[in-house]
């Protein structure tokens, strides 16, 4: 029954939830939806309004992420994983899918995002298809990442470039709970 209930409230879900679910005022009722959607959500996680999902089944979500308002999650092209304590910000678009440029006909070509564990993405940035960030890893405001990001390096830019080194230790554990009531 349970499952049946699930699959309910996904195609439900998949239908209205940019539209309507993301924009409803009561977080555990968008994160009921959006567990419904997604391959996979872990726990304690941060949902504000105005989440858009494209192919919530290729998307994975770890333990204590937040994800910020008017943020892009496009699992068509490849799997979307996110991992625990990631904060992404306002405005974010994360790609797996996109049009190749060298193509005579517009194709599209996908690949795979990870998003490892302690990741921060900065407001406005864009993250596109066939990329992983390492673990610590900052991406700061208005940068695109068209390349690979080593662990606790900190990007930014278009194209992103390293301007630095992150030293924090990642002891941390993402509460979104205090800004989000």
């Amino acid at each position: 029954m349970l499952s049946r209930t699930r699959a309910r409230i996904a195609y439900l879900g998949q239908i209205f939830f940019n539209d309507v679910i993301t924009h409803i005022p009561v977080r555990w009722i968008r994160v009921v939806i959006f567990r419904a959607l997604v391959q996979s959500c872990g726990e304690g996680i941060g949902l504000l309004r105005g989440i858009e999902i494209r192919q919530g089944k290729n998307i994975s979500v770890g333990d204590r992420a937040v994800i910020n308002k008017r943020v892009l999650l496009d699992g068509r092209g490849g799997a979307l994983v996110i991992g625990e304590d990631v904060d992404i910000a306002q405005d974010t678009s994360i790609w797996t899918l996109e049009h190749d440029v060298n193509s005579d006909s517009h194709a599209t070509v996908g690949g795979d995002v990870i998003i490892e564990d302690h990741v921060w993405i900065a407001s406005r940035s864009t993250i596109l298809p066939g990329i992983r960030i390492g673990r610590g890893a900052v991406v700061a405001a208005c940068s695109v990442v068209t390349k690979d990001v080593p662990a606790l390096t900190i990007v930014g830019g278009i194209p992103a470039k390293v301007i630095g080194q992150r030293t924090n230790a990642l002891t941390y554990r993402l509460n979104h709970k205090p800004w989000l009531q």
